[in-house]
């Protein structure tokens, strides 16, 4: 081969290399957005609705134990909006306790807690989204979910059994975080883990999905722990009695219900 043949052959599949890279940075661009997005309708899309009774234990960093029982309700709404409504009935100290939450994709979720005590309705500002809800080391924000469009994600690594995801925030300043890493379920698309590390690269907070059972056709999260490394508390939340697309109408998610909780909705099928 002459050395002008050769130097053109050389370009060609110097050319089709870029052009192979460029198609796979494409693909992987593809895969993480599908990725992230059967991974969020997987969590908290299934079906139309949703009812499941939970029993939250929480753990502080000695072992002393606190419990939490209630019922959720969820409704979809168009374009990923939803609604939520989560009612207390035990221990005394919070019973009739009811959270409200309207997600809107694209602009802050409306949060509201009603604190039967006080008989008050307390708006939740959207800077309190990542505080502890009612004492434990899940956020107000994990009940319903984080926006999508609020961090850039990057697939890291992809295993036999799951995608690795790492999503860094759009707006560091609005977080206490500076990334997590999301280990992805490939056959059930469910998020089994999921790791938040802090400004100086520690791992300082972490869920984990212990338990999963098929219901009503969706792969479900039936039990999940919540950890705060830094305290050595943890919070372990399991799901019971769990059903889907059972027509909970609109009116059941408005403010009239955290005074008048719907008995009927909230009550066992």
């Amino acid at each position: 081969m002459t050395p002008v043949r050769l130097y053109r052959t050389l370009l060609i599949a110097a050319a089709l290399g870029l052009s192979a890279l460029s198609g796979a940075a494409l693909a992987q661009s593809t895969d993480v957005a599908e990725i992230v997005e059967r991974a969020n309708q997987a969590s908290f899309y299934a079906g139309d609705d949703g009812r499941s009774e939970a029993r939250m234990r929480i753990f502080d960093g000695s072992g002393r134990e606190q419990v939490r029982q209630f019922t959720l309700l969820r409704r979809d709404g168009d374009a990923g909006r939803q609604r939520y409504l989560v009612a207390f009935s035990r221990p005394s100290d919070v019973r009739d306790t009811v959270f409200l939450v309207h997600k809107n994709p694209g602009a802050d979720d409306d949060r509201w807690l009603y604190l039967p005590g006080l008989d008050l309705v307390r708006r939740i500002a959207p800077g309190d989204k990542r505080t502890s809800f009612v004492g434990s080391h899940v956020f107000y924000e994990d009940v319903s979910g984080r926006h999508l469009e609020d961090d850039t994600h990057e697939l890291i690594d992809t295993t036999d059994e799951h995608y690795v995801v790492k999503s860094t925030p759009k707006d560091p300043g609005s977080v206490e975080f500076a990334h997590f890493t999301t280990w992805v379920d490939r056959d059930t698309w469910l998020p089994m883990r999921s790791e938040y590390v802090d400004g100086g690269g520690d791992v300082y907070r972490r869920m984990t999905i212990e338990a999963v059972e098929e219901i009503d056709g969706y792969p479900t999260g039936t039990r999940m722990r919540m950890e705060d490394l830094d305290s050595g508390g943890h919070t372990l939340v399991e799901f019971r009695f769990s059903a889907y697309d059972l027509g909970i109408p609109e009116s059941v998610f408005t403010e009239r219900s955290l005074r008048n909780p719907p008995r009927q909705w909230l009550e066992r099928q």
